[in-house]
């Protein structure tokens, strides 16, 4: 998702064959699980703490923002107009943090949340598992006013699984993503709720269980899904047709990814660092 103003990428690119390293950033955490872009310079973290950390691509730490002392973020993200909000599984809020004021935008009740975006309008979308574990399902709001909720297909049946990490995001072409590692798939939605595809990993034999954990779409509106159980990242196109993996980078544990307006992809890796990737031409 591009912040507000900025450049798209061109709109000619073709995948790298050999994807690249651009820099690594060591951020001190011992466990790593989300990364998000504020700008092309500087990138938000969150890990096995309560606190949120914004380092620039030097790796050096810029800012930090202390959530709930009692558990780490459950996901973060980063609006159009460049303030962080942040998912709280414990206290079922969602937040956003503008300078370093937090401010509670959703209250949930019965429901904890999971994965957070925001979309290209401004509207919030958050994925989240009921209180029992036995729904799943995506809400769109409008500030504090739910919009819209996804949760079954046109039979009926439950879109997404219950009970595990979910990470969400919005497409160019303003289809819904979503990684649902219960479910050890990638569910895609179109703008209004309706199926489109699922993803449950390329049949290669060289791969173990497909196990999705971060994912996000690029300026090309292809689909981009961390799968931490093999160490790569999975890339799709729109339609769900699996391009390539990028699999020669030493990706160690992938868990979080965004992409920057360049399409540079930033892998959050669960030991603790975070990789700047370019994987197109």
């Amino acid at each position: 998702m591009l912040p507000q103003g900025a450049e798209s990428s061109p709109q000619d690119q073709s995948l790298m064959d050999v994807p690249q390293v651009i820099t690594a950033i060591e951020t001190g955490y011992r466990c790593l699980t989300g990364v998000t872009c504020l700008n092309e310079t500087e990138i938000w973290m969150c890990g096995d703490d309560d606190m949120m950390k914004l380092f620039n691509i030097q790796g050096e730490r810029v800012k930090s923002i202390q959530t709930n002392p009692e558990i780490s973020p459950e996901d973060i993200a980063v609006t159009r107009s460049g303030d962080l909000i942040y998912a709280d599984f414990i206290d079922r809020t969602v937040n956003t943090v503008k300078n370093t004021q937090i401010k509670t935008v959703i209250r949930l009740h019965g429901w904890e949340p999971r994965g957070v975006c925001s979309t290209s309008s401004g509207d919030l979308l958050v994925v989240m598992d009921s209180d029992d574990y036995k729904q799943a399902k995506v809400v769109c709001y409008s500030g504090s006013t739910e919009k819209q909720s996804i949760q079954y297909d046109d039979k009926g049946q439950p879109l997404y699984s219950s009970g595990d990490y979910k990470y969400i995001n919005e497409n160019r072409n303003l289809d819904i993503c979503v990684s649902d590692l219960g479910a050890r798939a990638v569910v895609v939605v179109n703008q209004a709720g309706k199926f489109r595809f699922t993803y449950t990993g390329h049949p290669s034999t060289t791969k173990g269980d497909f196990l999705p954990h971060g994912i996000t779409t690029d300026s090309q509106g292809r689909i981009l899904t961390a799968d931490n159980n093999n160490s790569c990242i999975h890339i799709l196109d729109e339609d769900g047709q699996f391009l390539r993996y990028i699999d020669n980078c030493d990706i160690k544990r992938p868990w979080g990814l965004c992409v920057d307006t360049r399409d540079n992809l930033f892998v959050a890796e669960f030991t603790g660092k975070v990789k700047k990737i370019q994987y197109y031409t």
